[in-house]
């Protein structure tokens, strides 16, 4: 267990919303996307949440309104003990969180070095002199585990690992208080993988971050988190301690992707076989009960007919009228 006393938390978002207009022509309303309905989580330093999912479950929207990309259709944010949503200096919030991209071979510019790279966000953020900053690179090459002749490299003259490393290195040179990691290894060589695991894990130890750790895939999210968060359809329907959920998941859909994950479903995390059947609901047309209940073989009437709240069971938070039901199977 770690010694490190409980402070201010980073982040805290409360019941944040995103709900997109989308034009259905000039005779008729817009109809409204519900993209996160109602998502909420408390972040510390050091520690790194999972938001987990299928495509198209929100976790991307998420990410967009904690780093300050979108502001929340409703729902309350602070970042830092700062409530981002009626701060003043925008700027200053957004260089305490950072984004980390999918593709490190589509965030970088390849017409600059990666010294220069690495020191546009101090020449535009700080007053640093072209000295410091150039020494403040350097630095953080070394600390991501780069050389420094690669600081007058481009970035066409790395590997996909090298750069996604790169791209983290330009995340942390503002010092933020979170990183936003939206699947920083999917893009990545399996073997390739574990090696920036390991070097955001470091990273995290070192210097105290936390990371909102985007991903569809849980044999990741069990090498990296500290708590998981798992969406379907914009809605929270599970929610604690990673050990909590990998040893005993009681949300059918929680169930679903650990036994469907290679590594995962013979490992005792994953007893229950529960395969999905059936298309992802829209979400400008959401069933009406549970988000799930479409696609789950343990629905009831009352499932079709009642959103289910999120409760305290079992040591994590869990949205399912059938969950007491469940664990025992």
């Amino acid at each position: 267990m770690s010694n490190t006393p409980v402070t201010q938390p980073v982040v805290v978002a409360g019941q944040l919303k995103q709900v997109y207009p989308i034009s259905r022509g000039p005779l008729r309303a817009p109809a409204l996307l519900q993209a996160v309905s109602g998502v909420s989580f408390t972040l510390h330093a050091g520690k790194t949440l999972a938001v987990v999912g299928e495509s198209g479950c929100g976790k991307s929207t998420l990410a967009r309104m904690v780093t300050l990309i979108e502001k929340p259709s409703a729902g309350t944010l602070s970042l830092g003990g700062v409530d981002v949503l009626q701060a003043h200096d925008q700027k200053a919030l957004r260089q305490k969180v950072q984004l980390v991209f999918q593709n490190p071979y589509g965030s970088l510019n390849p017409r600059k070095r990666i010294g220069q790279i690495l020191e546009a966000p101090l020449e535009i953020n700080t007053e640093l002199s072209a000295t410091e900053r150039a020494d403040q690179a350097r630095a953080m090459l070394a600390k991501v585990g780069l050389r420094p002749e690669h600081y007058d490299r481009y970035p066409h003259m790395f590997s996909g690992g090298q750069r996604q490393r790169i791209a983290i290195a330009r995340a942390l040179m503002l010092k933020p208080l979170l990183v936003v990691a939206d699947e920083p290894v999917s893009a990545l060589d399996v073997s390739i993988q574990a090696q920036v695991l390991n070097l955001l894990s470091d990273l995290q130890r070192d210097l105290g971050l936390a990371y909102l750790f985007i991903s569809h895939d849980l044999g990741v999210v069990r090498h990296i988190a500290h708590d998981v968060l798992v969406m379907y359809l914009g809605s929270t329907v599970e929610h604690g301690e990673k050990e909590t959920i990998f040893s005993q998941p009681l949300h059918p859909y929680t169930q679903a992707l650990l036994a469907s994950t290679p590594g995962l479903a013979g490992s005792g995390v994953a007893r229950k076989r529960i395969v999905l059947s059936g298309e992802l609901p829209s979400p400008l047309n959401p069933p009406k009960g549970c988000v799930f209940s479409t696609r789950c073989p343990y629905a009831v009437a009352q499932c079709h007919a009642e959103r289910p709240p999120l409760r305290e069971l079992m040591g994590r938070q869990v949205a399912c009228f059938e969950a007491e039901k469940l664990t025992g199977e």
